[in-house]
């Protein structure tokens, strides 16, 4: 008599294989990553890596998809503020909303760690979750930033800051060892100082925008 295969178990051990995979590659990375570190931690076999995604390099993409749809399942990108607020309520929406998916602890506080780590160790699946990810959170944020300066998103000072907007938000997170030494209250370790980061963050830049629509022709 032929087994058929349960589909709950088989997408709860799916799940279970790209929580642990999760883990493990925040931990130590793509390439030093192993099947059997990923698979013990699961608890799982390790045929089943094979079973629900192919190889370690299709299980690394899809976790990567996983992390950031959760992330923003949680933390969606203008938060609870509607579209048709003013562009500068979400832009401090999703300033808020990007250093909480930063600065996620808990279980889930991989994802944010996978995400800093890919930036800094790129991979083969970078291309993919650029695609697939990252532009339309850029152009999600082009777009608020372009309704402040009242110009293109395509506008190179758009895109410029754009550019400052998210590396403000990074920098705590990606300097972490070196700002904890020197300015140790600077770095956020709860909701608060996540709010008061956003807060600073969103006054600062909007400062700056400000400046250049006053002075660019």
């Amino acid at each position: 008599m032929k087994v058929v295969p349960d589909p709950e178990n088989q997408d709860a051990t799916r799940n279970q294989l790209l929580e642990a995979a999760g883990e493990v590659f925040a931990e130590v990375g793509f390439r030093n990553a192993t099947v059997r570190a990923i698979c013990q931690r699961a608890g799982a076999n390790i045929a089943a890596i094979n079973y629900h995604f192919g190889d370690k390099e299709t299980l690394y993409i899809e976790v990567l998809r996983y992390a950031h749809g959760k992330a923003l399942e949680k933390h969606p990108l203008l938060l609870d503020v509607p579209e048709t607020a003013a562009p500068e309520k979400k832009l401090r929406a999703f300033i808020h909303s990007l250093l909480l998916r930063v600065f996620e602890k808990g279980s889930h506080s991989w994802h944010g760690r996978l995400m800093s780590r890919e930036m800094i160790e790129p991979t083969v699946a970078l291309d993919a979750l650029i695609e697939e990810r990252i532009r339309p959170t850029h152009t999600a944020l082009a777009t608020i930033i372009s309704e402040i300066l009242k110009r293109p998103a395509s506008d190179d000072c758009v895109i410029l800051c754009v550019s400052s907007v998210f590396s403000q938000c990074v920098f705590y997170n990606h300097c972490r060892p070196a700002v904890v030494k020197l300015f140790p209250k600077l770095v956020p370790h709860d909701a608060a100082s996540i709010e008061n980061l956003a807060a600073h963050i969103t006054k600062f830049s909007l400062a700056a925008m400000k400046d250049f629509s006053a002075n660019i022709k």
